[in-house]
């Protein structure tokens, strides 16, 4: 009989609800252990969801403060009156000031040499060696750079023009080659790096049976001086009315702390470079700050009540805690001067008895009045500063390798919370399996208890029977 027959005819016989007793039964058997493992999973969705607050809170302090210290409002910030010259960028850890007058009177170029014209890019040009050397021209004569070694370019039978440009690229050699295909035909066009003592000459060493590369040679004093269409220069400027050089246009040690990017000449007519002040910056992002700092110091007390936090014995929680209280203290400009701010409580950040935070703004506007540029050196994007700091303190908490970490806790309630999902469903089941062996067990009595009843019913109506005739 299948069990939902078994269930439908249960109580038949003896009147008794068997289908009810077997689950009544089977749930008794098991009621403990499943009530633990409830009770077990509902803690540990609490703990999950606690420790995911956390670890996605620190996070996203980090990452904001990480966005809000790249906009570059927090450290004095280079501007130019006639920005077209130049660039300028504050670099890593860097807090420069004061103002700088700029004069570009030349830019750092490459050399550019063309070949002589070809019928097309398809025009064989023979075979052998092209060796490429270095260095700088001056007054039509080549003076090679010693320290730089020939770059030899092997050029195959049968090589095209479109070949010789492929085969000098290959090399990356600082030389790059393309095709010009000009109205009078094509030529072979090769480009150098910025800068005086990157000019080059192009010898070649032909396959006698296969002549023809010579036409790709040049050197200055005897070459056409018409394949030389621009000359390598190194750039030159004025800072402050003392002249500079520089072998690219990125000039980077002119004025410290500061990298300009020379874009064009400026002769005679000098701009100006200054910088912002950032101090009502560093104000509002210190008050930023200070809130979110509280709103998760606030979520870790609470979670790690001894009483009822779900928390109250994590490590990771724990750890989290303690890098927090000590956050206002703790050094984060290791190398600053003597007498510069070195630690959040310079900039105003006080810790409460609690735990939480409060922003000392006396302090912050001492700080800011008196070492505005300390201040706002601890706002770069920097190996120390503000947001390393908080930026290390959210890779710890997140980091899951690290047992001992918020993220760690996370990883390990969650495989809990996973191995008591496993035992409540294996609980289920022993539970329906004793519970359907004992509707078959109680199918079969029922079964006999019916039939004794139905034989009683007999015996006790032949008796009415026999009663009746006697009377």
């Amino acid at each position: 009989m299948e069990t939902s027959s078994i269930i439908n005819t249960l109580g038949a016989g003896s009147g008794i609800d068997m289908a009810g007793l077997a689950r009544n039964l089977s749930t008794a058997q098991f009621q403990s252990r499943a009530s633990r493992l409830t009770q077990r999973s509902e803690t540990l969705d609490r703990q999950i969801s606690a420790a995911s607050s956390l670890k996605s809170k620190i996070l996203l302090l980090a990452r904001s403060l990480g966005d809000r210290v790249r906009a570059g409002d927090l450290s004095p910030q280079p501007s130019l009156t006639n920005p077209s010259v130049a660039t300028a960028s504050t670099q890593s850890g860097a807090s420069p000031s004061g103002s700088y007058s700029l004069e570009v009177t030349a830019l750092a170029s490459p050399q550019t040499l063309a070949s002589a014209v070809f019928a097309n890019s398809a025009t064989t040009v023979g075979s052998g060696t092209l060796a490429i050397r270095f260095g700088s021209i001056t007054g039509g004569a080549f003076s090679a750079d010693a320290a730089r070694d020939a770059v030899n370019v092997d050029i195959p039978s049968g090589s095209t023009l479109a070949d010789a440009a492929a085969a000098i690229n290959a090399k990356g050699a600082g030389v790059t080659a393309y095709i010009a295909n000009t109205a009078a035909g094509a030529r072979l066009m090769m480009k150098g790096s910025d800068g005086a003592n990157n000019a080059f000459v192009i010898e070649a060493t032909e396959n006698a049976a296969e002549p023809g590369l010579a036409q790709l040679a040049w050197e200055p004093a005897s070459g056409d001086a018409t394949r030389l269409l621009k000359q390598s220069a190194n750039a030159a400027f004025k800072i402050d009315g003392l002249d500079y050089v520089s072998t690219s246009n990125v000039a980077d040690q002119a004025i410290p702390g500061v990298t300009l990017r020379l874009q064009a000449t400026n002769i005679g007519a000098p701009t100006q470079l200054t910088f912002s002040d950032p101090t009502s910056s560093v104000t509002s992002a210190m008050q930023d700050l200070t809130t979110a700092l509280n709103e998760i110091a606030t979520e870790l007390k609470s979670v790690t009540d001894p009483k009822s936090g779900d928390l109250a014995r994590d490590g990771g929680a724990q750890a989290l805690r303690k890098a927090f209280g000590a956050l206002a203290g703790t050094i984060i400009m290791p190398g600053a001067a003597a007498g510069e701010p070195t630690t959040l409580s310079d900039l105003g950040l006080a810790t409460e008895r609690d735990g939480s935070f409060r922003l000392d703004t006396t302090r912050l506007n001492t700080t800011l009045s008196t070492h505005a540029k300390g201040a706002s050196a601890m706002f770069t994007p920097g190996l120390y500063g503000v947001f390393s700091t908080i930026d290390r303190i959210a890779r710890n908490a997140n980091a899951v390798g690290n047992p001992g970490s918020i993220a760690g806790s996370f990883a390990r309630y969650t495989s809990q919370k996973t191995k008591t999902t496993e035992d409540q469903t294996k609980l289920t089941e022993a539970q329906e399996k004793l519970r359907v062996q004992l509707v078959s067990r109680f199918a079969a009595a029922d079964s006999r208890v019916g039939a004794s009843r139905s034989t009683l019913s007999f015996i006790q109506n032949q008796i009415d029977v026999w009663s009746s005739d006697r009377n």
